[in-house]
């Protein structure tokens, strides 16, 4: 049993609107690309944090700027492959959709990370975690707990443009079957989220997973789980290939790194280690020099998983691949990032004014979390008639986010991490001064 194309890279749109003949120069997947960047959580991105909470310094990368350029890469790769397998696609195809699905993943594959990055996840896991004995929390079921004390930014981005944005509760984006597919990283629920507990799909779209399951032709793998959409491998490249480079051009920018230190780790991805060029003996900039680097190696690394997709893709169209394309493609490709990952846990990660940023938006998320749980926690349990008027402000400044009073409990909680989780690190900071009144913040 395997994926057919003809399947995986079908014109349905999810949810209610029926499908036009394409407007002129526009593709299916062309919509699909066109509302991400014009949606407001895609605009957000601009002020969330990629690595360095809050850098002042204005060429570090934003969530946005990141995203932007894991969708060109993105698009390179959908576009090199497409041509190579020219001959599968089916007719209403070319090679210039894939890299526009693959395009179109890649600047949506953060769109559901919460204020601060990858802090933020650990701070909302954290909080759910350390209440564990919380009345509650109590009456929730065992997966709706493990939603919350595992909560994933790759879910909450699914949950966005299937249910938030443009048509909330209606559709979100209604981005075509094969855009979706491409986005899901874990096409599976937390349950099956492993060690490092990474999953794409909340409680909460689960009927919505299996659909684009069953659509897509994807294989089945167990209950709400199955295997990833072939070009899902290339979305992950894309932001690979980015986190490998670009975190180390920003330790550059922020003086965490040199460029000499940097330099022989580039030139092992560039698959090259003799490449020179004249700018390297100049009094050139770190920030000229290693975008001389950057070009090639980002050209020799797309090869590379080229390469890769195509010599795995049996095992992909069946099912059974498991690789990362960056890891099996040239050795000196794998060898530079595995060197690059420790160069940054060692002397980028440990930076002493990101840890005190972080601290800061493990408060501020602290602060949130409680007051907007509490909120509707209040709502579920009391109902609106008895609401405190603490907790009424808080619930109208959700807006059309707010949960109903007979909404169940889960579903509640799920909406205060909508409105949270959809903050800018500006707004989360200020919004925590102020409910917390200013103190400690």
């Amino acid at each position: 049993m395997q994926m057919q194309w003809s399947q995986l890279l079908t014109t349905k749109r999810y949810g209610h609107e029926q499908l036009r003949d394409d407007e002129l120069g526009r593709s299916h997947f062309h919509k699909d690309h066109d509302r991400i960047i014009f949606s407001s959580a895609f605009r957000r991105l601009g002020r969330k944090t990629q690595v360095h909470p809050m850098a002042l310094n204005d060429h570090i990368h934003t969530r946005l700027t990141h995203s932007m350029e894991v969708g060109s890469l993105g698009r390179s790769l959908g576009i090199r492959v497409g041509e190579l397998i020219a001959d599968q696609l089916p007719p209403w195809v070319s090679a210039y959709d894939i890299g526009m699905i693959v395009q179109s993943a890649c600047l949506a594959h953060d769109i559901g990370n919460p204020p601060f990055g990858h802090a933020g996840e650990y701070a909302i896991r954290d909080w759910f975690r350390r209440r564990g004995d919380d009345p509650r929390f109590a009456g929730l079921s065992q997966g709706e707990r493990l939603d919350l004390q595992t909560f994933e930014g790759n879910a909450q981005g699914f949950r966005v443009v299937t249910r938030i944005e443009n048509n909330l509760f209606d559709g979100g984006l209604r981005l075509t079957y094969p855009t979706l597919g491409a986005l899901l990283k874990y096409p599976w629920t937390a349950e099956r989220g492993g060690k490092k507990g990474k999953f794409s799909c909340f409680q909460t779209e689960v009927e919505i997973l299996n659909a684009l399951g069953r659509e897509l032709g994807l294989i089945k793998l167990g209950e709400n789980c199955w295997s990833r959409h072939p070009l899902a491998f290339l979305m992950e490249a894309a932001d690979d290939i980015c986190y490998a480079i670009l975190d180390l051009e920003d330790a550059i920018e922020l003086h965490l790194l040199s460029f000499d230190e940097v330099k022989p780790i580039l030139l092992e991805m560039c698959g090259d280690l003799e490449f020179d060029d004249e700018i390297f003996a100049s009094q050139a900039s770190a920030r000229r020099k290693i975008s001389a680097l950057r070009g090639k190696a980002m050209e020799n690394m797309v090869n590379s998983v080229v390469i890769a997709f195509m010599d795995n893709l049996p095992a992909i169209m069946r099912g059974d691949y498991h690789g990362e394309l960056v890891s099996d493609g040239d050795p000196m490709v794998r060898d530079g990032i595995a060197r690059a990952k420790q160069l940054a846990r060692e002397r980028v990660f440990p930076d002493t004014r990101k840890a005190e940023l972080e601290v800061g938006a493990y408060t501020t998320l602290g602060v949130l979390l409680e007051a907007f749980i509490e909120a509707v926690w209040e709502l579920h349990s009391e109902g609106p008639e008895e609401l405190g008027y603490r907790s009424q402000k808080i619930l109208s400044l959700m807006g059309i986010h707010a949960p109903a009073p007979d909404l169940p409990l889960y579903q509640c909680y799920i909406r205060a991490l909508d409105f949270i989780g959809g903050m800018t690190d500006t707004y989360a900071t200020y919004l925590a001064r102020q409910i917390g009144g200013g103190i400690g913040l």
